[in-house]
């Protein structure tokens, strides 16, 4: 497994499966289980099944102190919207590096952040659904993270 590769991929397409080792892995994270069997038969999946992929499947989130995510976002030209998103990213207090925003074309603007998420107060999954949630927001896909 030297060539490893790594990919975002919306879990609409996956099997459930992947889905119930990430909750057994939140449960022993979290502690509301108090081991691996008890978590395994919480989420309904062997053990076998959550040792075979639990070293394989995160969430963005995991792991993700220290770095920096890089983001697009289209918005409604409209007064106060980046502003508000800002905020939001505040509230989340994580630290904007970078900004960028192409001039509106139709009324939407094409903006670029890079953020420093090593102090969020949640993880880049639950960021990004605060973004998306807020009016004027017509898409928020992560582009990276280092």
């Amino acid at each position: 497994m030297t060539d490893r590769k790594f990919l975002i991929i919306d879990t609409a397409i996956l099997p459930d499966i992947y889905e119930k080792v990430l909750e057994t892995k939140e449960l022993l994270r979290t502690g509301k289980a108090r081991g691996v069997t008890e978590a395994t038969q919480m989420t309904g999946i062997s053990r076998s099944t959550y040792y075979k992929y639990k070293d394989f499947i995160s969430t963005p989130s995991e792991g993700s102190r220290g770095q920096k995510a890089t983001i697009t976002l289209l918005l409604d030209h409209t007064p106060g919207n980046l502003s508000d998103l800002l905020n939001v990213m505040a509230d989340c207090n994580v630290n904007i590096l970078t900004i960028n925003q192409d001039i509106p074309i139709n009324g939407i603007a094409n903006v670029s952040i890079t953020f420093d998420i090593s102090e969020a107060s949640m993880g880049i999954d639950e960021i990004l659904e605060e973004l998306r949630s807020r009016d004027g927001t017509s898409k928020v896909e992560l582009i990276a993270m280092e």
